[in-house]
């Protein structure tokens, strides 16, 4: 059995999703996937306004660990079912309420890829590589995965990444769209993605929200949910705390009510 782990890390408002299996580059297995939604949860309740979704020892997540496939994806029924612990990890990233930012460093491949693109912000080291290498398995990828990916770099690009399943650069990437920003190294990185992450948490979560739900509606169609949570905001305590600190020239103080 894989040596692994999933766990939720708070600190100063910042949820920290951390993927740990190192000996396997972070590779997942079915237990892994099973322990992303338990963990968002977690994080959220202990007060996380963003979550980071990082990996452990210089690797972001490999994907599944394809050493197990012989017995939790031997057949159609199994498959079926391990396919369906995959996509609830990826909804758990996608639905989080909060602000989410995607860690990348050292490999992002497969199912880490899938975790990745549904993020909202990526950022990644410069030796980063991606890959979807599903071609090479004679595995089809879960269709709310593929509409992640299709979101971050075009249906094009797409079905490159699927045809293909070659590996990608950090430069590639960002030329697709799928990266917000590329550093220079891990040091770089992670003084980035904890700037970007602590000034998101000092911002106005129920805004967050309704940003999150007004974007998520483009793709759902579920307008009336947009449109209850920006609605939300109006009579808010926030809001009304953005225009005293606005009127008194300081910064705000926002609960989240």
């Amino acid at each position: 059995m894989s040596q692994m782990h999933v766990e939720g890390q708070l600190a100063d408002n910042i949820g920290y999703l951390l993927i740990s299996n190192p000996k396997k580059f972070n590779a997942l297995p079915q237990s892994g996937w099973l322990s992303v939604q338990p963990a968002v949860n977690k994080l959220l309740a202990s007060g996380a306004r963003v979550v980071v979704v990082k990996g452990d020892g210089g690797n972001f997540c490999a994907g599944a660990d394809i050493s197990e496939f012989d017995v939790v994806r031997r057949n159609a029924e199994t498959a079926r079912v391990y396919e369906a612990s995959n996509v609830e990890a990826f909804a758990a990233i996608r639905e989080c309420q909060v602000p989410t930012i995607a860690h990348i460093e050292g490999y992002c491949l497969g199912g880490g890829f899938g975790l990745a693109a549904a993020c909202d912000l990526r950022l990644a080291s410069q030796e980063a590589q991606f890959a979807v290498p599903a071609a090479k398995l004679g595995l089809g990828y879960p269709v709310d995965a593929m509409a992640d990916i299709v979101e971050a770099v075009g249906a094009q690009n797409a079905k490159r990444l699927m045809y293909a399943a070659e590996r990608f650069t950090t430069a590639e990437m960002k030329e697709m769209g799928f990266l917000l920003e590329v550093l220079e190294d891990s040091a770089a990185l992670g003084h980035k993605v904890t700037e970007l992450a602590a000034k998101i948490a000092q911002l106005a979560p129920l805004t967050h929200k309704a940003t999150k739900t007004t974007v998520r509606a483009l793709r759902s169609g579920d307008f009336a949910s947009a449109k209850a949570a920006s609605d939300a905001t109006f009579d808010s305590a926030d809001y009304a705390e953005g225009r005293a600190a606005f009127r008194e020239k300081r910064a705000p103080q926002f609960s989240g009510e």
